[in-house]
Order: C-alpha cells, then sequence, then structure tokens
C-alpha cells in the first residue's frame, strides 16, 4: 500500500535530483550531476519519510560542502 506522503516526498526529492543532475550535466559540473543521480534513484529503495528526508539533506549537505570546496 502506497502512502500519501512517502509518495510526495519521493517526488518532491526526485524533482530536485532531477534539476541538480540536469544543471550539472549542462554546466559539466559534477557534484551536482552525481547528487542529482543519487537523489533520483534512493527514494526507490528507502521506505519510510523520514529517512527519505534525512539521506536528501545529507546529499545536499555533502553538495553544498564540494561546491564550496571548489571541487
Amino acid at each position: 500500500m502506497l502512502d500519501p506522503v512517502w509518495l510526495l516526498v519521493s517526488m518532491a526529492i526526485s524533482g530536485v535530483g532531477f534539476v541538480l543532475f540536469t544543471y550539472g550535466r549542462k554546466m559539466r559540473r559534477w557534484p551536482q550531476g552525481i547528487a542529482g543521480v543519487a537523489m533520483l534513484v534512493y527514494p526507490y529503495f528507502v521506505p519510510h519519510v523520514l529517512p527519505m528526508t534525512c539521506i536528501a539533506v545529507a546529499i545536499a549537505g555533502a553538495t553544498w560542502v564540494a561546491v564550496y570546496l571548489g571541487l
């Protein structure tokens, strides 16, 4: 049975992942591209909303750190 909250959060995270991937591909920025692919794929494997959100925040934070360091 699908939980509507899980579905909404999953779609939001995947949408952000799609935007990051597209931006990373067009601008040839590896951190954004890799983070985008990760955000597109991992919601399929996480069955609960809270861990999914925590992982998204961790990926976004890692992307921010990578960009801040100039990678």
